[in-house]
């Protein structure tokens, strides 16, 4: 699937981010809201890249997506059989959670903390002609810290786009689209960001056998107007993704990404690696659950910015389709 990465890493999404700030400049009001801004959106960028819910293509039945190392619900990945009738509709509710090395995203005095991040989508994915989907969806995200409750909030976002596949050329997907994300105050939908996003990718699946698929992508996404000016960025992601059906309930996946992130206030520009493991079980065609892992590594112009983090921990999914 094509991420909104999200996306995300996007989410999200969501790509992976790159807000970072010390701790230490928390002990202003004016640096606190920052460093909730900063490191709230690389939370939702992680959650995303690893990844959260996307717009359809066809698959070889063409009745459901291709999958891919872009699906939704943190990795979550399964190889369909073929289906009846095309089903428009989805409603879905993930509960991720995983413990993350870095809360703040500082290159110096890491913190450690549990995270949980329930996510509730709706959505709605008409089949326009053979190959052309869109898709409008909503997505509402809350981040709970165990002990760092003052890094809690939200994240809203409205996805509207249009999937093209090519059967021709390897099944070739190409995706057009808007996404505009809210970032909230724990417990309100006061936003302390917003931003609006034309998001443009392409991805290749092949197909090794009945089991295997490698898969390569872009993703670019273009920030056109945010609420403050300050933090908005340009993203240009590439990523190569394996996964296999170890058993009929069981899927195993691997990706990496590459980030390119360019800030449109100011001189600053970051390059950003992710690694992520993922393992999906299929309980029945509702509910499934998941192991996650990943790693990240952010680098800059201005090296205040650089860190590393990594994430380990789970999810529980539930969606149903109609």
């Amino acid at each position: 699937m094509i991420k909104q990465f999200k996306r995300n890493m996007t989410s999200g999404v969501l790509r992976p981010a790159l807000f970072v700030v010390c701790v230490s400049a928390l002990t202003s009001n004016a640096s606190a809201q920052t460093a909730q801004l900063n490191m709230a959106q690389m939370a939702r960028d992680q959650v995303i890249t690893a990844p959260t819910s996307t717009t359809p293509t066809t698959s070889a039945d063409q009745t459901h997506v291709v999958t891919s190392p872009n699906d939704a619900d943190l990795g979550e990945q399964q190889i369909l059989k073929r289906t009846e009738g095309y089903q428009p509709f989805y409603a879905s509710v993930s509960v991720p959670f995983y413990w993350t090395s870095n809360v703040a995203l500082t290159n110096t005095h890491e913190v450690s903390d549990f995270l949980v991040s329930p996510v509730v989508a709706l959505g709605y994915q008409p089949h326009i002609t053979e190959n052309l989907f869109a898709n409008i969806g909503v997505r509402e995200q809350l981040f709970y810290y165990d002990r760092l409750t003052s890094f809690n909030f939200g994240s809203f976002d409205i996805d509207l786009g249009l999937t093209y596949t090519i059967p021709q050329a390897h099944n070739l997907i190409l995706h057009a689209g808007y996404d505009y994300n809210r970032l909230t105050k724990k417990n309100s939908f006061d936003d302390f960001f917003n931003n609006h996003m034309f998001v443009l990718s392409a991805e290749m699946p092949f197909t090794i056998n009945r089991a295997q698929q490698f898969s390569i992508g872009v993703d670019t996404y273009i920030s056109m107007g945010g609420d403050p000016q300050g933090p908005r960025r340009h993203d240009f992601d590439g990523w190569i993704g394996y996964s296999v059906q170890a058993t009929r309930a069981l899927v195993l996946s691997a990706s990496f990404r590459l980030g390119v992130h360019d800030y449109v206030q100011t001189d600053r520009a970051d390059l950003t690696e992710m690694v992520a493991l993922n393992a999906n079980y299929t309980i029945n065609r509702y509910l499934s659950a998941g192991f996650l892992t990943s790693f990240a590594a952010n680098q800059s112009n201005h090296s205040v910015f650089d860190y590393e983090v990594g994430n380990v921990g789970g999810v529980a999914s539930f969606t149903i389709r109609f």
